[in-house]
């Protein structure tokens, strides 16, 4: 583990985007290791959301910066694999920093075995119930199921964090983890949450990010 750890730092490390928050090194300390991220300053897009639904103007460009980052990592394979409006930030200049691909695994063709532990914050922070009820509420079915993972979980993640920047209600929840999964599984999302005046291209657009088959699915976050 520790080796593949300091095999996908070195991978992360190299991800340049003025979306992403850059990593600068690789530490150790006593037993410990830890990436050493960029300081971003301002508040995360979960707070943002938590004081209601965001205006269209507001949500595009956030939006947009969300798609470039993960266009510019993907290019590069690496597959976020938990992203969701806690680990966005945006700074007091309007400019979207996504955080913590460094739990995020580099897609090296190797095969994954088909466990929860594709998404890294189920596996990682088991004991801390919050987090993990909040990673849940953003995983793709396909992740749920614990199946193999590619961009395309970064895609449905992706639709799921719009959504919710329109509505200012999560789109996704239950009282536990499981049935958070359970609703992404089985459950269509409430689309006459969408506020009355959104485009009918964005609506266009979230359908085919929040298509539960993944085959079936947007399949490049560029053309988002």
């Amino acid at each position: 583990r520790m080796e593949r750890f300091q095999r996908e730092a070195h991978v992360l490390a190299s991800l340049n985007h003025q979306n992403i928050a850059a990593i600068y090194g690789l530490e150790t300390w006593e037993s410990m290791r830890a990436l050493v991220m960029e300081l971003v300053e301002g508040p995360t897009l979960a707070d943002r959301i938590g004081r209601g639904p965001m205006p269209i103007e507001e949500v595009l460009p956030i939006a947009k910066q969300i798609a470039d980052a993960l266009e510019y990592a993907h290019e590069r394979g690496v597959v976020h694999r938990d992203l969701k409006h806690a680990n966005i930030k945006v700074t007091p200049e309007g400019q979207v920093k996504v955080l913590d691909f460094g739990l995020a695994k580099a897609m090296s063709g190797e095969a994954q075995a088909a466990t929860l532990s594709n998404s890294p914050t189920l596996s990682l922070a088991g004991t801390q119930a919050g987090v993990i009820l909040g990673t849940a509420a953003y995983m793709s079915p396909e992740q749920a199921k614990g199946k193999t993972v590619d961009r395309r979980a970064d895609i449905w993640a992706f639709g799921v964090v719009v959504f919710e920047m329109l509505t200012g209600k999560m789109l996704f929840s239950g009282e536990t983890a499981s049935e958070t999964m359970a609703q992404v599984m089985m459950k269509e999302p409430a689309w006459d949450a969408l506020p009355p005046a959104t485009p009918l291209r964005l609506r266009e657009l979230l359908h085919r990010c929040l298509v539960k088959q993944p085959r079936n699915r947007l399949r490049d976050i560029g053309d988002a």
